[in-house]
């Protein structure tokens, strides 16, 4: 980034907030009935590439499975893998996603985040963990775009997380395409239960309501999402929806679309792009 923060003429990149699965799948049998339901998160997973109409220079991932008591970066040019997930067959701990890191988009975020009023931090040891490694590995199978994981901030304030967006919008015109990795509906216990697609439902309903609001409505309800139908219900703990903070923040005034409506593990679940 750097003295290259302009660029003239270039595309406004998109942001997106994408569901992840659970752990390493499609990558190992994880025994899950779910053919169809692989198949389509699958398929719109690898849809992502296609989204921004000229190739990004990098990708800013916020994922959910990575918090620190201020915004944090990775900062490492070659990331490991960081194999955050327990109890699967051995092959799901020799999948690789060998993406370059990008330490100068890691310095212009602590910039942007500073800028905004944001104490930071940087890790040069963090790899990518799996709410990176896996979907990328699908939408970028080749690696070959530089990368950077921004972490959550403790406490899960979504205020926090909106603000934090907003101050990276300028990213957005940089060459940065900005993802927020999560689930629009996680509860462990939940998935393949009884009711969890009724109430998976329900949320999901409030949700894409709220993501094709105005900015201003948007950001209250999603501010206040844990008064949405089913919303405490569908996240018990909520890192896997603070994603979407920071892209609803980071969407500015674009209105989102629904670009992923499907069931998966026996619920429903919802990509949000805007643009």
């Amino acid at each position: 980034m750097g003295s290259d923060k302009a660029v003239a003429g270039g595309e406004r990149m998109p942001v997106v907030f994408m569901p992840h699965g659970g752990g390493p799948w499609p990558f190992v049998d994880m025994g899950i009935d779910d053919k169809p339901g692989i198949a389509a998160l699958t398929e719109y997973l690898q849809s992502v590439r296609t989204l921004p109409k000229t190739p990004p220079k990098a990708l800013l991932v916020v994922s959910a499975h990575w918090e620190e008591p201020v915004p944090t970066v990775m900062t490492s040019p070659r990331p490991p893998i960081l194999y955050d997930y327990y109890g699967f067959p051995p092959a799901s701990y020799q999948i690789t996603w060998p993406a370059p890191g990008h330490p100068q988009l890691a310095a212009r975020v602590q910039e942007l985040l500073g800028a905004a009023g944001f104490q930071t931090a940087t890790d040069a040891q963090r790899g990518y963990d799996h709410g990176t490694f896996i979907p990328l590995k699908l939408t970028y199978p080749d690696a070959d775009v530089p990368t950077v994981q921004l972490s959550l901030v403790q406490g899960l304030d979504p205020e926090v997380h909106l603000a934090m967006g907003r101050a990276l919008a300028p990213l957005r015109d940089e060459g940065v395409f900005i993802i927020g990795s999560g689930m629009s509906y996680h509860d462990l216990r939940g998935f393949f239960g009884p009711g969890a697609l009724r109430t998976s439902e329900a949320f999901d309903v409030w949700l894409r309501e709220t993501a094709t609001l105005d900015a201003k409505a948007r950001d209250a309800r999603l501010a206040a999402w844990n008064t949405a139908p089913s919303g405490r219900q569908s996240h018990p703990r909520e890192e896997h929806l603070l994603p979407l903070m920071v892209i609803a923040g980071a969407a500015g005034a674009d209105r989102g679309t629904v670009a992923y409506n499907g069931t998966f593990m026996g619920v429903r679940l919802s990509a949000i792009h805007f643009a």
